[in-house]
């Protein structure tokens, strides 16, 4: 098997902790496979937590990637080419804590991750690297250190990928978590969406209109997407990648 890879990272609302009703929940796709951090693949489908069936937005951009076509024009360079979904993302976790430092563990579990995919097959390549991060680092609300951490991080992992065009993806808060913290979250999203302007072939994706699980649910959960959130973040994060990639 020949897959093309989607790299996850970052924290929770990457992870994915999104609750209430969709519409059209996702069903698992017999060509989208994911990798969990203890290496094992399987197919990729949602948590379940406590009776909740929990969002990732990753599955709705790799629906959406399959569905436009992506791996059939890849076909041409192999017949049995599937899409890989990295999770590398967990909840709680920033660069101020030493979680994502190139030194540190969540960093070198992602690129174990990336080699160990990219070495299933020699034809296997890296196409997307999703982020959702920075609740955690408003702890320490600085925009150049957050902006140097980002920035080499993303750099690094082009490198290890041998792909320094790879399409990062990264995008805001959750609105109602946002404007209840504006002063702590503005120069996090400002480094954000600064590494995105700088490195190229990158894009920052905006949440307006977006639902917290307190909004959905009644719960007092501001800070996470909703799954009907996550959803729709996945679309966007989608329409961003393809003005990238291009058709």
């Amino acid at each position: 098997m020949i897959f093309d890879i989607i790299i996850q990272g970052g924290q929770s609302n990457s992870q994915g902790c999104g609750i209430g009703d969709v519409k059209t929940p996702y069903k698992p796709h017999p060509e989208i496979l994911m990798m969990k951090s203890d290496l094992s693949i399987e197919p990729a489908k949602e948590n379940v937590f406590e009776g909740n069936t929990i969002g990732n937005f990753s599955l709705t951009f790799a629906s959406r990637y399959v569905a436009d076509g992506r791996l059939r024009s890849a076909r041409k360079l192999s017949s049995n080419r599937r899409l890989l979904i990295l999770m590398a993302a967990v909840g709680g976790t920033g660069f101020c804590d030493h979680r994502w430092g190139l030194q540190d563990d969540l960093y070198l579990k992602m690129i174990e991750m990336i080699k160990t995919a990219l070495a299933l097959n020699h034809k296997n390549r890296a196409v997307a690297f999703l982020w959702h991060q920075g609740e955690s680092d408003t702890a320490n609300p600085v925009r150049d250190i957050h902006y140097n951490n980002l920035r080499t991080l993303v750099e690094n992992v082009r490198l290890i990928t041998k792909n320094n065009s790879l399409p990062f993806i990264a995008g805001d808060f959750v609105p109602k978590w946002y404007k209840e913290n504006t002063d702590i979250c503005i120069p996090i999203i400002t480094a954000v969406k600064d590494v995105c302007s700088d490195i190229g072939n990158s894009a920052f994706v905006e949440t307006t209109g977006l639902t917290s699980n307190s909004e959905v649910t009644g719960n007092d959960d501001i800070i996470h997407f909703s799954r009907e959130a996550l959803y729709k973040l996945g679309n966007r994060y989608y329409d961003a990648y393809s003005e990238i990639a291009g058709t």
